[in-house]
């Protein structure tokens, strides 16, 4: 029983065969073409079709960017990074292809699914994630499903804490580009995260002071996140969640500012899979029986 596991995002596709016993047989990546023409479902399409030609395939998951209708695997909804990319109907034009039951989930949601089976969150009810990139996602878990809201748009957290003033929302004062944007316009057109906090951890006061502004700016955001949804466990992902308890402990230090006293129970941790986990989500619903 081997599954074909795809994680469509604007810049690449990754994709891999998961096993019976939940091993990736490999993982692939290749550039997400400029979405004309149908051109990222014809990419997904040869991807499959180059995998059944390797052995047997039993279903086919999908991980992708953009609002998801699952029911139908279709995409309801995408921003300018995916143009062409509303109405795709994965699912009814793969199951007519290749006769196989197709899975299509929105990313964040796949990789919150990933970590509550094989991750950081495995076994927890009640779970938030909130990834960290170019912009910001959210998804929420509670009762063994995840909560879409009345029309699939609930967890858009991105478009959190709008500023009039500014024009600025939630993920352009907190995402991973917010703090590169920052990181440059305060310290050089050469800094970056990454080398930002190698710096702020060796005692770089520049550095460690516009993390923690950024930090402070994440935080505003999940003290939302805790008053509305009271999640017993927030994960943090996004490749800026390789920072580890390091990023963890400057989000903590602030998160009470903006909450009242005494009030947070909420666990926070650091996701575990980083880019697996979407992948993992993907096929998750083939094995959501077994647990």
């Amino acid at each position: 029983m081997n599954y074909v596991s795809i994680d469509i995002g604007g810049t690449f596709i990754k994709y891999s065969v998961l096993d019976a016993n939940h091993v990736f047989q490999f993982q692939h990546k290749v550039e997400t073409k400029e979405n004309i023409d149908d051109a990222i479902y014809h990419q997904v399409e040869a991807i499959i079709t180059d995998q059944m030609h390797n052995g047997s395939i039993s279903g086919i998951g999908i991980s992708t960017a953009g609002i998801v209708d699952r029911n139908k695997g279709e995409i309801i909804y995408a921003g300018p990074t995916i143009p062409n990319y509303t109405g795709t109907a994965f699912k009814k034009r793969l199951t007519k292809k290749f006769k196989l039951p197709v899975h299509v989930e929105n990313d964040v949601n796949a990789a919150m699914l990933g970590e509550v089976w094989k991750g950081a969150a495995q076994g927890a009810d009640n779970v938030y994630c909130l990834t960290l990139g170019t912009g910001i996602g959210g998804a929420h878990y509670d009762n063994q499903q995840i909560i879409d809201g009345a029309h699939l748009k609930a967890d858009s957290i991105g478009y959190l804490l709008y500023d009039p003033e500014t024009k600025l929302n939630y993920e352009a004062r907190a995402s991973t580009s917010a703090l590169n944007h920052a990181l440059k316009q305060k310290l050089g057109n050469t800094f970056h995260a990454e080398k930002a906090f190698e710096l702020a951890r060796s005692g770089d006061k520049d550095c460690y002071d516009t993390i923690c502004q950024w930090a402070a700016e994440i935080a505003k955001g999940l003290a939302q996140i805790i008053l509305m949804k009271d999640p017993a466990i927030i994960l943090i992902g996004g490749g800026i969640s390789r920072q580890g308890d390091y990023l963890l402990d400057l989000i903590k230090k602030q998160l009470n500012t903006f909450l009242p006293a005494n009030f947070l129970n909420t666990e926070l941790k650091i996701a575990q899979l980083y880019n697996d986990a979407a992948l993992y989500g993907a096929v998750f619903p083939f094995f959501k029986e077994d647990l």
